[in-house]
């Protein structure tokens, strides 16, 4: 039996589309959190059609994305939509929206508003360059807020164009700096009793993980620039070819682990040459250690690489596709690879699991994402709002839900 999680008993109202702030939500979700995600009659979020493979017309990005949420629909364009929604905000302790700012002020949703009704309600907001600023109106993907970040200069080798990774990364990160912001704001409330707006970009969400750029920049005038398959001054910490063709990381640029990648390797004398006796030395002669680590790797397959650095306490390990990703019986012991039963597909589809693992209160995987709109009105509206089955007729024919 599924554990009720850390966050049983939280209620969330989720309104917005596609990534950020519904992976946000999710993230609430998995921690055990009731979600309710509100998509438009006849509009729904499009990330429905998403993902790379299709069987039998299905997608399956949903399923893992909108997992353990209700879906209701509802029509905040009209004054009858925004009255169920306010009624809503009030028996939810979070709502997560990803408009453009200015939206739900346009409708008459703002933080005041809701606040009025709900003094406890956390509005988590996410946008491509905040809530304030001379670019808040912008609208904002990930692709763009990477490259405004800075984030995606350092991507790629050194006179190449930068390229992107094949996720849409910064949506994630602000999904994740999301859901630690409204963590915070629900343990603030239990010493005030009040809300707040947890405001989150796109740009600054990758600009917060850029660990020294900035100081480096300010103090030492050095623009950090892409590196290829190492980090500069970081060594030795690459990607090496086997034998087999195949690649291996091999990190062992803190001292003690460098001393034991050398005698791993046979090469104990390595560890006290002026050329590599410290982590600045290391730094400073990294095509040459990287030269001679790519020699001896190149004699071995992987599995013998990743085994006798491993049994010596070096740091080593393959670059799997996701074909190896699922068949890694580290992430199966964990619980890591999780099966949701997609009903609209009518089959159970792997997904991640859910991280952090808690020891008393694990979050889990309670449904995968809903078949179809509005499959939770009758619940959410009846059972939450207290709206008879005729009631809801009425609404659905005038467009309201």
């Amino acid at each position: 039996m599924t554990s009720p999680g850390a966050l049983d008993g939280i209620r969330v109202l989720e309104v917005g589309t596609l990534i950020s702030g519904p992976f946000a939500a999710r993230l609430l979700g998995d921690m055990g959190a009731e979600v309710i995600k509100i998509e438009p009659p006849g509009s729904p979020d499009p990330i429905r059609t998403w993902g790379q493979a299709e069987v039998d017309g299905h997608h399956f990005f949903w399923t893992v994305h909108a997992r353990n949420k209700k879906c209701i629909t509802l029509n905040l364009r009209t004054p009858r939509g925004r009255e169920l929604f306010c009624d809503l905000a009030e028996r939810c302790d979070i709502i997560v929206e990803n408009f453009r700012p200015g939206t739900l002020e346009k409708w008459n949703l703002g933080y005041e508003v809701l606040r009025q009704r709900n003094p406890g309600i956390i509005l988590v907001r996410v946008s491509g360059y905040g809530q304030t600023g001379p670019d808040a109106d912008k609208a904002g993907y990930a692709s763009v807020a990477e490259a405004v970040s800075g984030l995606r200069h350092m991507n790629g080798f050194p006179g190449g164009p930068p390229p992107r990774l094949a996720l849409s990364l910064g949506d994630t990160l602000a999904g994740m700096f999301a859901t630690q912001g409204a963590l915070a704001a629900l343990y603030r409330r239990t010493v005030t009793g009040e809300g707040q707006v947890v405001d989150v970009a796109l740009t600054e969400a990758c600009l917060a993980v850029q660990e020294s750029t900035i100081p480096d920049y300010d103090a030492g005038g050095v623009i950090r620039g892409p590196s290829g398959t190492r980090l500069e001054g970081i060594a030795p910490s690459n990607i090496y070819r086997s034998a087999d063709g195949s690649w291996v990381v091999i990190a062992a640029n803190q001292d003690t682990v460098f001393g034991r990648l050398c005698a791993a390797m046979g090469r104990p004398e390595l560890a006290t040459d002026e050329r590599f006796v410290d982590h600045v030395a290391r730094g400073r002669n990294q095509d040459e250690i990287d030269v001679i680590i790519a020699e001896w790797a190149a004699q071995r397959r992987p599995n013998d690489i990743i085994d006798t650095l491993s049994t010596a306490g070096v740091i080593a390990g393959p670059i799997n596709t996701v074909a190896e990703v699922v068949c890694d019986p580290q992430f199966q012991a964990r619980g890591m690879l999780v099966e949701h039963y997609d009903e609209a597909a009518g089959r159970t589809v792997l997904g991640p699991g859910v991280v952090p693992v808690l020891s008393a209160t694990p979050g889990g995987v309670r449904s995968a994402g809903p078949a179809r709109p509005g499959q939770h009105n009758d619940e959410v509206y009846g059972q939450l709002l207290g709206l008879s089955t005729g009631e809801l007729a009425v609404l659905a024919d005038e467009g309201v839900l």
